[in-house]
């Protein structure tokens, strides 16, 4: 019987086959979007740095919309579009016939689907399509998942030959929900450092903000979704304030609760030191003045806002909840809390601003760890040589073409 793949810890080489890959595996990666987002953000990366000497990449989505559009011009490689509509109806049915046709026609080895809709559509029809190798992604706990939607990604995803996943804590609730074992394989999220462009001057961020030049700033970077917890992120700022009124906090992110966050915060009486920038670009100059990014959600798998924050040497708080342990190591690279208790929040960002000399070596460990265990350049070789070992087993057991 073959060795299951590896499910946890670095994809060790592989040494020994039957036969090399072919010069070129045909790739087939699908998405919902180009939106910001974790998801997204790490797709994109993976994108622009496969090796076009191993893979042949088709990069495939459900709504050719986003902002990482722009990112990915300078690729030369196909971008389907498959615009479903509901699960039943015809024009999905119309999309799917379509995508069988397109993975047989360019012959496509591993179809690689990331998010609850692209693998629910995607994963059956490359099974029907005869696609030797089939990846699922699920990338959060499925908090925010009706019960239907759970049981149905389940049973597709047992059509998978492997799921990948990218925290420790997204496998244990999988295999608590009843996935194998030994379909479940760890590549956590990499980090691009931030390319030494131009940055805008911290004056102007200020001015545009209206923070003063003194003001030190705490950064939420955020989509605004009952999720994030940012609620009580604005409670525990009023205590904050009362301790440390030169503080301004900032909100970078947009989101369906938006307008009720900002009626909130005037609830609470601190409007005048919360600002809602809406959506940015230009996280990494917001991070360049910030002196602490939290997080405070209520449910997360392996948060990109906290591996940027941390790559850009600020320090953290979060919510000790999903994947964040795995990035942040309490008391060393930065603090972690309770979900839901402002109070604690409050005395984590107290504390920071009270020991100058902790906020900064937090920051700094925070660098080297994520110099040291999330680089992008590791995330991309992972995800390689993952496609390449799950192609050989295929062809091992005869299922290639």
């Amino acid at each position: 019987m073959e060795a299951p793949l590896e499910s946890a810890g670095p994809l060790p080489e592989v040494r020994e086959t039957r036969s090399a890959p072919p010069a070129r595996l045909s790739v087939f990666n699908i998405l919902t979007n180009f939106h910001i987002g974790g998801t997204e953000r790490q797709v994109a990366n993976l994108a622009l740095r496969m090796d076009s000497a191993r893979f042949d990449l088709h990069l495939a989505c459900l709504r050719e919309s986003g902002e990482l559009l722009d990112e990915l011009k300078s690729l030369e490689l196909p971008r389907p579009e498959f615009r479903i509509g509901s699960l039943y109806s015809l024009r999905t049915l119309r999309e799917a016939v379509r995508m069988i046709r397109y993975l047989r026609g360019h012959r496509i080895q591993i179809v690689h689907s990331y998010g609850i809709y692209p693998n629910i559509f995607a994963v059956p029809l490359a099974k029907v399509a005869g696609v030797p190798v089939i990846i699922a992604s699920i990338r959060d706990r499925g908090d925010i998942l009706s019960p239907w939607q759970r049981h149905l990604q389940k049973y597709v995803c047992r059509l998978a030959d492997c799921v990948l996943v990218n925290a420790d804590s997204i496998k244990d609730t999988l295999i608590e929900q009843g996935y194998p074992r030994d379909k479940i394989f760890i590549i956590p999220n990499g980090v691009v450092p931030p390319k030494p462009l131009p940055r805008r001057s911290g004056d102007s961020i200020r001015e545009e903000l209206g923070i003063p030049a003194s003001a030190p700033i705490v950064l939420v970077f955020s989509r605004l979704n009952p999720m994030k917890g940012v609620e009580y992120f604005l409670e525990a700022a009023t205590q904050v304030s009362t301790r440390h009124p030169e503080v301004r906090f900032v909100i970078a992110g947009d989101g369906r609760i938006r307008q009720e966050l900002e009626n909130y915060a005037g609830h609470l009486g601190i409007s005048q030191r919360v600002i809602f920038t809406g959506f940015r670009t230009d996280l990494p100059d917001l991070l360049e003045q910030a002196a602490l990014s939290v997080l405070p959600s209520l449910s997360e798998g392996l948060s990109n806002s906290i591996l940027e924050a941390m790559a850009a040497g600020v320090p953290v708080i979060a919510t000790d909840i999903g994947g964040n342990p795995e990035i942040v190591e309490h008391n060393v690279t930065g603090l972690l809390v309770p979900v839901r208790d402002s109070a604690a929040l409050a005395q984590a960002m107290n504390r920071m601003f009270d020991e100058p000399g902790t906020r900064a070596a937090f920051g700094a460990a925070g660098r080297r760890r994520i110099a040291t265990s999330f680089s992008m350049e590791r995330s991309v070789e992972s995800v390689q040589s993952l496609y390449e070992r799950l192609y050989q087993q295929a062809e091992r057991k005869g299922r290639t073409r």
